[in-house]
């Protein structure tokens, strides 16, 4: 099936919340949170033969932006939901001038830190004990952008 990506609006909000709500290791934020960030930052959302698939959410300061969740719901899991987000996300902040995208991952989600591999992402350091629930260490990459 094809994936397609667009930018979030206020609407899509409860689809997002729903998404991240069954993702236990997602970062989890309120409904006034995401509000915020769908009118002051960069969230895509992913739609597949029109059912909300998953998003990212992501946060541009001075030419940096880092992503801050990426959620697949789990009947859309293994499907290329999220390297489509990741290959549109990485193809708005090349477009929109980005230095870098950055993020942290736990260090045991190996699905994750493989897809932020595959698309050139590299290991730039660790922030041991960062996690809680259970504790652990993030492992940070970061996809630097020539200018």
């Amino acid at each position: 099936m094809t994936v397609a990506i667009r930018s979030a609006s206020l609407r899509d909000v409860p689809g997002i919340l729903a998404i991240e709500q069954g993702a236990p290791a997602a970062s989890h934020w309120t409904f006034e949170q995401y509000n915020q960030r769908v009118g002051s930052g960069i969230i895509l959302v992913a739609e597949e033969a029109g059912e909300f698939a998953g998003f990212v959410c992501a946060h541009a300061v001075a030419g940096e932006w880092e992503i801050e969740n990426v959620v697949v719901g789990g009947e859309f899991l293994r499907r290329g939901v999220a390297d489509a987000l990741m290959r549109d996300l990485i193809q708005r902040a090349s477009a929109e001038g980005a230095s870098a995208i950055l993020l942290e991952v736990r260090e045991s989600n190996l699905p994750a830190r493989r897809l932020y591999e595959k698309h050139g992402f590299l290991e730039a350091g660790r922030r041991p004990m960062y996690y809680k629930d259970p504790p652990e260490d993030a492992i940070l990459y970061t996809l630097q952008f020539d200018r």
